[in-house]
């Protein structure tokens, strides 16, 4: 897997092009996973985008073959900005769409902000932008040094996923990805979250947003992407019914859907 650096770490990226050889340069679609996952929580996106776009699915430093920062590391937002930009320009992509979900989605607004000029669109899954929104985590240290990964991740999937919305192959899977991961890297990056303060620069957005929400997460309300989408001048918002903090994965073949239809209808 190709990888970039930046800031001592070493920043793994896969590229899925499916798009026919005749036509040059497609557009670069950048997806950025969330806590405890990695770039494969995407992989039913691929199929349904490879054949229009150049995707570039990163790993956040620590997770999947990123390399992890040291225990007293400072985790910030402008670091994860910096990461996004550093592999974006290691694939060549001077513009690109960006689709992130959870930590990600945050990281999608704060691109956004930084970098408008960088960006044809982009997609934020279940997306923050106060850390003060954020219910639950803030219990995750004490939970994760006590119980330890297993009890948390199990916890975890009870709040990604209804029942039966995803298969036991899958629900195995994740589950065994989200266990593997680095407790210290989930409680850095997680208290990291909690200080975020993005809100007011939401109206500062200014390409084609499209915002994607379950209406039964745990940690966000419906009501702070509803706040962002009042902010974000050229945003949509579409609010899955049923579901929880996983659509990203639970419901990839609809969020692709979207997706494709609104950069048709918006950038094009």
């Amino acid at each position: 897997m190709p990888a970039t650096k930046r800031g001592g770490a070493n920043l793994h990226y896969t590229i899925d092009d499916l798009t026919p050889p005749w036509q040059t340069a497609p557009e670069t679609v950048l997806f950025h996973h969330g806590i405890g996952t990695d770039h494969r929580v995407w992989s039913e996106w691929v199929p349904a985008l490879a054949d229009t776009f150049r995707l570039v699915r990163m790993d956040v430093r620590g997770y999947g073959g990123s390399s992890a920062p040291g225990p007293e590391a400072d985790w910030s937002m402008d670091d994860l900005v910096s990461d996004v930009i550093a592999v974006a320009d290691a694939v060549g992509a001077d513009r690109f769409h960006m689709i992130g979900e959870s930590l990600g989605g945050t990281a999608t607004y704060a691109t956004a902000i930084a970098h408008s000029e960088r960006l044809l669109s982009i997609t934020p899954i279940c997306a923050g932008h106060e850390g003060a929104y954020i219910r639950e985590v803030d219990r995750w240290r004490a939970e994760l040094e006590t119980t330890g990964m297993t009890a948390w991740s199990n916890q975890m999937m009870d709040h990604r996923f209804n029942p039966g919305v995803i298969t036991d192959a899958q629900w195995n899977w994740f589950e065994q990805v989200q266990r593997n991961t680095s407790p210290v890297v989930t409680v850095g990056l997680v208290e990291m979250l909690m200080g975020v303060k993005i809100t007011n620069a939401l109206a500062e957005i200014s390409v084609p947003t499209l915002i994607l929400h379950p209406d039964s997460s745990p940690f966000l309300t419906v009501e702070v992407p509803k706040g962002a989408h009042k902010l974000i001048a050229q945003s949509e918002l579409h609010i899955f019914q049923d579901a929880r903090h996983g659509i990203a994965f639970s419901h990839a073949l609809e969020s692709t859907s979207l997706v494709k239809n609104f950069i048709d209808r918006r950038c094009r």
